[in-house]
């Protein structure tokens, strides 16, 4: 089989070996594709891996050819997978590879927002320590994360990972979730949306970007939160709307707002979020620890061999 790589580098910069793939098939390799490239780069191929190359069904209308899309990503939104399957084109995508990467990304995010380490590195690098007439100072809060409440929105492998932790931490942890009450890990309490919002000392986003889920966080769901609350979007940055996140900062209605993704990918240089000191923004950096993007490609070849085999799985359009 002709197997095609669309755009890898993102998953595999150079660290990690492409050769498990190469002893599947004929294996083709593009760091990124453009739109209008698509089509003559996978024109040839049973199967194709993606990242965030868009295959449409426009797309798939040209490639006759095409067997198996394999997603090297949890989130499968990239791909028509109503058009996939009128095709009879497998999709498989990676599911629960980066848990452990994001809920450690969120805790970083919330622990720069409470402790502020790179503020004092950079202040005590210019030398205001050794300025200093005692022998310490500070100049922002310092909270306490044992005792606050953490608001969890989406109780994924993500949201009881970060559960568990932030347990750990000595926080009360609520949650909005589908499950049932009686389902939840010991220590988490099941509440309203609006219930969420109103006890939350730190709220973090871990739920699917659906209709029903885009910007969630707006001007009237911020008026329902604590005052000086802190916000955290390692999920998808439609969660929110910035503008609105923006203005809740600017006012001192949050807090904090940390955040690994965001609306546009890469975002404008005018995003009202950079004008805000108290908006700290990863570049989508959560899932891409090299062991995350190791079990993401073992998982990945995984998927193909068992496409191969004829038994399938990770399938998201069965």
């Amino acid at each position: 089989m002709k197997i095609v790589e669309l755009d890898g580098y993102a998953a595999n910069p150079g660290d990690l070996s492409w050769d498990a793939l190469r002893e599947l098939g004929d294996f083709e390799l593009y760091d990124r594709s453009a739109p209008e490239e698509v089509v003559e780069r996978a024109k040839d191929a049973d199967i194709i891996l993606v990242n965030k190359v868009n295959i449409t069904k426009e797309v798939m209308d040209r490639l006759p050819k095409l067997k198996y899309i394999g997603i090297l990503a949890t989130g499968y939104n990239v791909v028509d997978i109503v058009a996939a399957k009128a095709h009879g084109i497998v999709v498989s995508n990676v599911p629960a590879y980066s848990t452990d990467s994001v809920a450690q990304t969120t805790f970083a995010h919330i622990l720069n927002m409470t402790n502020r380490i790179a503020h004092y590195a950079r202040l005590n690098r210019e030398g205001k320590w050794s300025r200093n007439a005692d022998f310490c100072y500070w100049d922002t809060p310092l909270p306490e994360l044992s005792g606050k409440t953490l608001g969890i929105v989406g109780l994924g492998n993500i949201g009881c990972k970060v559960a568990r932790i932030a347990l750990d931490f000595g926080m009360d942890v609520f949650a909005y979730t589908s499950k049932n009450a009686a389902d939840l890990q010991e220590g988490i309490q099941k509440t309203t949306l609006d219930g969420l919002f109103a006890i939350s000392d730190v709220l973090t986003l871990h739920c699917p970007l659906t209709p029903d889920t885009r910007e969630l966080i707006n001007k009237a769901s911020l008026k329902k939160m604590k005052r000086g609350a802190l916000l955290v979007n390692t999920g998808r940055g439609p969660l929110v709307n910035e503008a609105d996140v923006a203005e809740a900062l600017k006012s001192g209605k949050l807090g904090g707002y940390g955040a690994d993704v965001m609306c546009s990918e890469p975002p404008s240089a005018d995003n009202p979020l950079f004008k805000q000191p108290n908006a700290f923004i990863t570049p989508h950096i959560a899932w891409a620890t090299k062991e995350a993007r190791a079990r993401l490609l073992t998982t990945c070849i995984e998927n193909i061999k068992a496409f191969i085999d004829g038994h399938p799985q990770n399938v998201v359009n069965a």
